[in-house]
């Protein structure tokens, strides 16, 4: 997508230096776009647990080009050992994020087809860029699909605007390009289609007032960001026509894992008839787990996000206390939408109702995953 009308992506390698990953570091967004250089394991480690890098689609790029460093690095002697041990830190990372795990276990099974260290970290390359181009692509192809609802919407309304509750941030800088959740709302802008944006704020980190506004802003997409809590109000009030999220982890039998708050969204959907959508590309289901409320691990994080809020002031980035200082916290990083909530799974390939039958249907080779 475009910052300032130049194409970027949210992650590649350093153009004169291949052995550098480089990333937007979204800690400063919006008020500072900074290009950040990744040449260890630790800083690919730092950058997902600590989210430079973020979102579902993001982190297993960034997890695949951190499986290319960790070749880089590996000790030639003991190279499958070495890349092993960096695996399983990049792992430990960001429990919820299923691409996390999936681009890692990727690399380690198409590394181990090279015979010597050269050619195994000439494969990890060649996968890391793989993974990345497929996730744009993914994206992409997940936007013409979701382009159909916004469509039918529109002719429904005479061409009025659709206006689209998001949640969090699932555009194209929580995925290497388009986004998840904002890929559709793209291609129907860019088909003419009148759109508005509602933006979830999202507490505590904020991924919708700074990142998805920011996106929107530079996409030129007419939107309004709102309190967290202001969404159930909307959709009393006929002012949204369709909810669409993305998703960091979904089971095989549609329930989907995303930033605390989906839920709450999608229960406010159904309660006023309105359409909720989840948008993901196939890398981000677990063919594993069924349950999704029992069995999809959910991230808790540190007491520093909810009591302080980062802002801009006198030209500096700044931390500002919103709680008593010893204040006790629970920072649950994620809730899971019980599959019952959701109308349609959006995929790269196609749209699918979100039980397992459906799923599969779309997804056949997975029958036996489980």
């Amino acid at each position: 997508m475009k910052v300032n009308n130049e194409h970027h992506r949210t992650i590649w390698v350093k153009k004169d230096d291949n052995k550098v990953v480089q990333i937007i570091d979204q800690r400063n967004l919006p008020h500072e776009f900074i290009i950040e250089d990744l040449k260890t394991v630790d800083d690919v480690t730092i950058a997902i647990k600590d989210m430079h890098v973020r979102g579902a689609g993001l982190i297993g790029a960034a997890a695949g080009y951190g499986m290319y460093v960790a070749s880089l690095e590996a000790d030639k002697d003991d190279f499958d050992i070495s890349l092993k041990k960096s695996a399983d830190k990049l792992i430990a990372t960001r429990p919820t994020a299923m691409n996390l795990q999936w681009a890692v276990e990727r690399q380690l099974n198409e590394i181990k087809k090279g015979s010597t260290p050269e050619e195994k970290i000439s494969i990890a390359l060649k996968t890391a860029n793989e993974i990345a181009d497929e996730d744009a692509d993914f994206c992409k192809r997940l936007g013409e699909h979701g382009l159909k609802i916004i469509e039918e919407i529109s002719k429904k309304k005479n061409g009025g605007i659709v206006n689209i509750l998001t949640h969090c941030n699932a555009g194209w800088l929580a995925f290497v390009d388009y986004g998840s959740a904002t890929a559709p709302i793209y291609a129907a802008f860019d088909k003419g289609i009148k759109v508005h944006v509602w933006v979830d704020e999202t507490r505590p980190r904020n991924q919708g007032a700074r990142l998805t506004a920011w996106e929107l802003e530079h996409q030129g997409i007419p939107y309004t960001i709102i309190a967290d809590n202001v969404g159930g109000h909307l959709m009393q009030h006929g002012m949204v026509d369709m909810v669409i999220v993305g998703t960091d982890r979904t089971s095989y039998t549609g329930y989907a894992a995303n930033k605390i708050g989906t839920y709450l969204k999608a229960l406010a959907a159904k309660d006023n008839n309105v359409p909720f959508y989840v948008a993901l590309p196939s890398s981000t289901f677990d063919w594993n787990i069924r349950d999704g409320i029992k069995e999809i691990p959910i991230e808790q994080r540190g007491d520093e996000e909810v009591k302080y809020a980062r802002g801009f002031l006198d030209g500096k980035i700044r931390e500002v206390l919103l709680a008593p200082k010893d204040a006790k916290t629970a920072n649950f990083a994620f809730d899971v939408t019980p599959a019952r909530l959701i109308t349609s799974l959006i995929t790269e390939r196609g749209i699918c109702g979100a039980d397992e039958e459906s799923i599969l249907s779309l997804f056949p080779e997975h029958k036996n995953d489980y």
